[in-house]
């Protein structure tokens, strides 16, 4: 059997696709778990805050503390818009 590929799985090398994982990873944890970027940074393996802030602005277009931010405003808007939805529904039953 051949070796596989990586760019048959995605157009990433082996290091590019751990990188994109790690970063997408420290994401989850800011929004989901409220976690600072120093703590993500460090639980998804950067030695350096610096390094994974730059690293993250370059693939999320943002600083890590501005996009987490963001997020969670987006998040709690589509909450309430969800809210006042379900509130709407009620009324009409």
């Amino acid at each position: 059997m051949p070796p596989l590929k990586s760019v048959a799985i995605a157009p990433l090398t082996p290091l590019q696709y751990q990188k994109q994982l790690r970063l997408l990873e420290a994401r989850r944890l800011m929004i989901s778990c409220a976690v600072n970027v120093e703590t993500a940074s460090f639980e998804v393996g950067y030695e350096s805050a610096s390094q994974f802030s730059r690293e993250y602005a370059r693939m999320f277009g943002n600083s890590p503390k501005r996009d987490a931010t963001a997020m969670h405003q987006a998040l709690q808007q589509n909450r309430n818009a969800s809210h006042i939805k379900m509130e709407e529904q009620d009324v009409n039953v």
